[in-house]
């Protein structure tokens, strides 16, 4: 017992030490000035998370204006992260995706509108059955005028359902695309059991939701 005493105290010093780590690491991250994405070919990107990226992938992309939603991850420490190191919720990344849209069709105004009507926006660290802080909400920021306009619209939807609204607001800093086999998962696999019961029924409510802002408005 004398020698496993010593190497218990020891173990959990470095578990303490390398969370400390990890929260300090992840702090940076929260804290860090936005990195801007230049237009390119007059279009311009935006990055959100909200629970399983095959839905917001596919929700985004059903909207004027957007010419394309990729899957992949973001707000974390790590780099060069997995589906498999995203899933242990050790990285600090969400599943997250990428909307590359038309500025002159849809405003970044609206692409929020659509964030926050496409979710639970009370749930904490999921969305649905899918938990753990790889599901988190968060919404990024490329300059203060895209954080002002978060800011005001999460505060008004806060005020105007009387709660508290669980999206954290991060400075855009990297955008890592995920495996090939994520892209378009719900257009190229309509008839999977968790696409049929989770994914498109929450595309259709958003549809139902916001009709005037679908391609060919249907």
């Amino acid at each position: 017992m004398k020698n496993i005493i010593p190497l218990f105290i020891l173990a959990l010093l470095f578990s303490c030490q390398n969370t400390a780590q990890v929260n300090s690491e992840q702090q940076a991250v929260i804290n860090a000035e936005p990195v801007k994405v230049p237009l390119k070919n007059g279009k311009a990107r935006a990055y959100f998370a909200s629970g399983c990226f095959w839905c917001v992938e596919a929700i985004y992309e059903s909207i004027k204006g957007v010419e394309e939603s990729i899957s992949g991850y973001s707000g974390g420490h790590t780099k060069n992260p997995t589906y498999a190191a995203s899933n242990t919720g050790r990285t600090g990344h969400a599943e997250a995706v990428e909307i590359i849209y038309d500025p002159k069709i849809v405003s970044f105004e609206t692409l929020v509108d659509v964030y926050f009507g496409s979710q639970n926006v009370t749930q904490v660290n999921g969305q649905g059955n899918d938990r753990g802080p790889q599901y988190r909400s968060i919404i990024f920021y490329q300059n203060d005028a895209q954080k002002q306009i978060i800011l005001k619209k999460k505060e008004a939807l806060a005020k105007k359902l009387g709660v508290k609204i669980a999206a954290e607001i991060y400075p855009f800093q990297k955008f890592w695309v995920a495996e090939d086999y994520h892209q378009n998962y719900e257009r190229l696999h309509p008839n999977n059991s968790y696409i049929r019961n989770v994914s498109i029924p929450r595309l259709n409510r958003f549809k139902a939701k916001f009709p005037e802002l679908l391609k060919n408005n249907h």
